[in-house]
């Protein structure tokens, strides 16, 4: 049974363009936000009790998820979401049953231009709080714990892919632990900013046709519901015009997608192998890797982490073109901004969670060939640069890189004692950085 009605029909015949409707989670916020504005309006006096409770009922329903699939126009819309938010009043005035009218009640004191702006960024926020940001902690904290469980085993390290100075595992994870946690106080600095919304502006701005008490009363109610952190906009104009909180808590979840990109791929460098790549680490088996070479795996997880990246980029990219098409006083490319930072903030979830729970939480190391790798690298000379200088320790490395031979035997040949060969090549003191000559 369709419970919506002709301004909905209109707009389902007028876009059929990706057959994609409007996230579910702003259709909820939309009859959260309906059913506070019932209550508030029968408060104050403007609607009979009986009246705003049976629309505040119904709009409950649609806030739960009840009717999720009574909202069929699809997200590429007129640019305000005006569809949709006469499609949430249509759907609420039929569950609320006779008398109950779509614009002057369950309307009331709203606009298309502030309601549904409000219910996205109501969203975005909803998702971030109570989805992204545990996934991210997560994640950091099983970094964290390999950190703990690699700190002493030295490896080569590597700048332009090629061999540095020794470092430890257990520092390559501690640095990646600390790069989430960083983009995830990055996206909480965005938090309130996404938590002022322009209710109240109604149509342009400034208010028309909506009682002073209204918008203040609405959030207030909804903070209690959902203990988010709901405020009024710093001023109502740059709020309705303007679309800034989403594309700047955008502009964080790129950040946070290049982040893991650079983690991922690190990870899957150091498991490459098993034989013929690095080999530095073990990351877990969980799938055959190929239909056709026996035995072969592959790092899916790191695999899927990088295409949700490339992912939210790409979305970042569209949400930057959309924010900037505030025109006057409304950005007229809210349904766009909805879907992309939505999806963003969904598969940063899952992936993160899955980083972190299906591949970081088992790894190993693989000491031997780390500290094989440790022993190799040339790089090792600088610490003899102390010592006997620069191009002394730069005619060693050339010559063991020429001859094949170790560092230590080759630095012997040039007349550097055990005593300091011994002090300046200690691996493990080496990674460590900080010590006195």
């Amino acid at each position: 049974m369709e419970l919506w009605g002709g301004e909905t029909r209109k707009a389902v015949d007028n876009f059929p363009v990706s057959g994609e409707p409007i996230p579910a989670a702003v259709v909820h916020w939309l009859g959260r936000i309906k059913a506070a504005a019932a209550r508030v309006n029968g408060e104050l006096g403007l609607l009979d009790p009986a009246l705003a409770e049976r629309i505040a009922a119904a709009a409950d329903q649609v806030g739960s998820g009840a009717h999720d699939d009574q909202f069929p126009i699809d997200v590429f819309q007129t640019g305000s979401g005006t569809s949709s938010n006469m499609n949430a009043n249509e759907v609420i005035a039929t569950l609320a049953g006779e008398g109950v009218h779509p614009n002057d009640h369950v309307n009331m004191g709203q606009s298309s231009n502030d309601v549904f702006p409000s219910a996205v960024h109501l969203a975005a926020l909803d998702r971030t709080v109570h989805e992204l940001l545990p996934a991210l902690e997560l994640l950091g904290d099983a970094l964290a714990a390999k950190a703990e469980q690699f700190r002493d085993v030295v490896k080569a390290g590597r700048t332009h892919l090629m061999d540095a100075v020794p470092v430890t595992l257990g520092q390559e994870f501690g640095g990646y632990a600390a790069q989430v946690r960083e983009g995830r106080a990055r996206v909480e600095d965005t938090l309130e900013r996404l938590g002022k919304i322009p209710l109240g502006g109604t149509a342009v701005g400034n208010g028309l046709n909506t009682h002073p008490e209204f918008a203040p009363r609405v959030r207030e109610l909804l903070s209690a519901g959902s203990g988010l952190r709901i405020s009024p906009p710093a001023d109502p104009f740059e709020a309705q015009a303007n679309r800034d909180g989403l594309v700047e808590a955008s502009a964080a979840l790129k950040g946070l997608a290049v982040s893991l990109t650079k983690i991922a791929n690190d990870l899957r460098w150091m498991g490459s192998g098993p034989r013929a790549g690095l080999a530095e680490i073990f990351i877990p088996e969980l799938q055959k890797g190929s239909s056709i070479m026996p035995g072969k795996v592959n790092p899916v997880i790191p695999e899927v982490v990088c295409q949700v990246s490339a992912q939210v980029i790409g979305n970042d990219t569209a949400i930057t073109v959309g924010g900037m098409h505030g025109t006057f006083e409304l950005n007229v490319q809210i349904p766009l901004l909805a879907r992309n930072l939505l999806q963003s903030i969904a598969l940063l979830s899952s992936s993160c969670r899955l980083f972190g729970e299906k591949c970081v939480a088992g790894i190993e190391a693989n000491r031997e060939v780390c500290e094989r790798h440790g022993e190799a690298t040339l790089a090792m000379a600088t610490a003899l640069n102390p010592y006997i200088g620069y191009d002394r320790a730069t005619a060693i490395v050339k010559d063991a890189a020429a001859s094949g031979r170790t560092l230590r035997e080759v630095a012997r040949e040039h007349g550097v004692d055990d005593a300091t060969l011994d002090k300046a090549l200690d691996l493990h003191a080496m990674a460590m950085g900080n010590r006195s000559i």
